[in-house]
């Protein structure tokens, strides 16, 4: 039996050794296969996301290199940073010798991303656009750096907490609702946005669902005509945002008649990372007292 045990773990060693002789080969979110020679060590994260990401596939201690914003998990504070995600440093990240660098392809600049790729680096462009994408980034920055189980076991949980989620919420009431990211100018998502996904998820039905953009711009008098039940927002910071209350000016809105003006911080519903799912939680709960309250009223 001990002999067989070795066997199996010998065999085990020799298929990780080959894995790793061959190297690593992924499609990245640009539909480009980047390539490794072994699993990464050093690597420099282009955006908040990716840098929460990072952390949550168990690989944060290899990151040598960030951008502003990178403020969580508080560990993430301390990584030297190279700029900004949209105006990054080039010479900071060559004397930081990276073996990969994770760009965001809707936030880097193509030019600055395409001059890294000149120099000889290998660069994975991450995009994820909703939940399973946040789970496909965590499992592949595990593959990128040969930390699979961590990464797998915190993509399957994510996956597995939204369900539920969708379980808890799915078949209730709509209740419809307005998601306001910003005021000036007037800036909501539509239903291919993440947000815009959340909001569906848990039971509401987004006012702007189907305007193309996927953060479009729109005007007052559209909310005010689409008169949504709840008004959801979120801000710059962990603070409530004043503008949000301005809605309370039109006591005819049902969102504001009835006090249901909501604020969920950025952080944990604008960013792509699995923190969303607590901004999610959140959502769904604001939702659902709207639609627990419509029922008290019905029964008086």
């Amino acid at each position: 039996m001990l002999q067989r045990i070795l066997l199996l773990l010998l065999l085990a060693a020799s298929g990780s050794l080959c894995a790793l002789a061959a190297g690593i080969e992924l499609t990245d979110d640009a539909g480009r296969i980047v390539r490794l020679k072994q699993p990464a060590r050093r690597v420099i994260s282009l955006a908040p996301h990716i840098t929460e990401n990072l952390f949550s596939a168990g690989v944060g201690d290899r990151i040598v290199g960030t951008v502003n914003f990178s403020d969580y998990p508080p560990a993430a504070r301390a990584i030297p940073q190279v700029g900004g995600y949209d105006n990054f440093n080039i010479e900071l990240i060559h004397a930081l010798q990276p073996d990969l660098i994770i760009a965001w392809q809707e936030g880097n600049q193509l030019i600055q991303v395409e001059q890294l790729e000149a120099m000889g680096y290998v660069v994975y462009v991450d995009y994820p656009l909703d939940f399973a994408g946040i789970a496909r980034s965590i499992r592949n920055f595990g593959v990128l750096t040969g930390n699979e189980a961590t990464a797998g076991a915190a993509a399957a949980a994510l996956v597995e907490r939204m369900q539920r989620l969708r379980d808890a919420y799915s078949g209730l009431e709509p209740i419809s609702v307005f998601y306001q990211v910003w005021p000036e100018p007037l800036i909501t998502v539509n239903n291919r946005q993440i947000i815009g996904q959340s909001i569906a998820l848990c039971g509401g039905r987004n006012i702007f669902a189907e305007l193309d953009a996927l953060t479009p711009r729109v005007n007052k008098e559209n909310v005010l005509a689409a008169d949504p039940q709840a008004i959801i927002a979120s801000g710059m910071n962990d603070q409530r945002p004043e503008w949000l209350d301005d809605w309370a000016r039109w006591p005819t809105l049902q969102a504001a008649r009835d006090r249901h003006l909501f604020f969920i911080p950025p952080d944990i519903i604008q960013r792509h990372t699995a923190r969303l799912l607590e901004g999610t939680d959140m959502l769904c709960g604001f939702i659902h007292q709207v639609r627990q309250e419509r029922r008290l009223e019905e029964r008086d």
